[in-house]
């Protein structure tokens, strides 16, 4: 049959799900990250201090071992103290896993969004049965699924093995830090992962926008000390991200906050970062650009 006699004809085949087409782009993105051997060693270097903290878990709740070694048992009041599992052992745990994060956002993001404008590939994207905030939402998984190894998982996995070495009781008593760990560190992996995305999709150029990811935290954390050291002021750790996030995850867990602003306000300034964030890429993600 001839080539002009074959008239246009619908795809009778099977369909595809909304959730399975918007999956397909994770997937590979994590089979390429997991090709680097960069990403590799951070996402293993990272695992190192979860580590640490289920031996020091461990030992916490077998405080005989030191007892053994020493003769005078009642000098152990303070090591008991000084290993308690509380809310202060998770607040050190997230804080050091959040700067984890950072680096690992800062190497993997970059080359989410980047390669795709530099190339002018976004149309086709959108050419599918993709919208603009599917590829998002996409890109945004791809992160959100490789810093939830390092971050919530782990967390939880620690607080798992404090209650079934500690009891029932226990685990009861502090489900208020199970929430916290879960619930705060998403929070911190959506704005990690807003920023990483807003910075490769801003700079074309993956290399500079891995490092405009990290001098966005050191930045704001410079605007916020000058901020208060100048006007003598405590507000300026609403524009340093991280020291607010700290705020919050103390208030979720129980801890002692430090001083200033309260978790409230720090809240509502990452909110309003989160929506500047989404603005930037819904500014910079167009399937078309009009040049005048």
């Amino acid at each position: 049959m001839a080539v002009y006699k074959r008239g246009y004809q619908r795809y009778q085949g099977p369909l595809t799900g909304h959730w399975t087409r918007l999956f397909s782009l994770p997937r590979f993105s994590w089979e390429r990250l997991f090709q680097q051997r960069l990403v590799v060693l951070l996402l293993t270097a990272s695992l190192i201090w979860p580590l640490l903290c289920g031996l020091f878990i461990y030992l916490s709740n077998h405080l005989e071992i030191f007892a053994s070694l020493t003769n005078n048992r009642g000098q152990d009041g303070g090591l008991a103290k000084f290993m308690e599992i509380n809310p202060r052992f998770f607040l050190i745990f997230m804080n050091f896993q959040s700067t984890f994060s950072v680096l690992l956002a800062a190497l993997a993001g970059p080359g989410l969004i980047a390669p795709d404008l530099a190339n002018n590939a976004l149309p086709l994207y959108l050419s599918r049965p993709l919208t603009r905030k599917d590829y998002v939402l996409a890109r945004l998984l791809v992160l959100v699924g490789l810093l939830s190894t390092i971050t919530w998982v782990p967390g939880l996995m620690l607080f798992g093995i404090q209650s079934g070495m500690a009891g029932w009781d226990w685990m009861l008593d502090h489900a208020r830090m199970a929430a916290a760990l879960l619930f705060g560190f998403l929070l911190w992996i959506l704005m990690v992962s807003l920023v990483a995305l807003a910075c490769s999709a801003y700079v074309k150029w993956k290399i500079v926008a891995g490092a405009l990811v990290l001098g966005f935290f050191f930045v704001t954390a410079g605007v916020a000390t000058m901020v208060n050291a100048v006007f003598r002021v405590d507000w300026g750790v609403l524009l340093n991200p991280a020291k607010a996030m700290y705020v919050v995850w103390s208030d979720m867990l129980g801890a002692d906050p430090p001083d200033g602003p309260g978790s409230m306000a720090c809240a509502v300034a990452l909110l309003v970062l989160v929506g500047l964030l989404g603005v930037v890429l819904e500014r910079k993600l167009r399937p078309v650009e009009v040049i005048k």
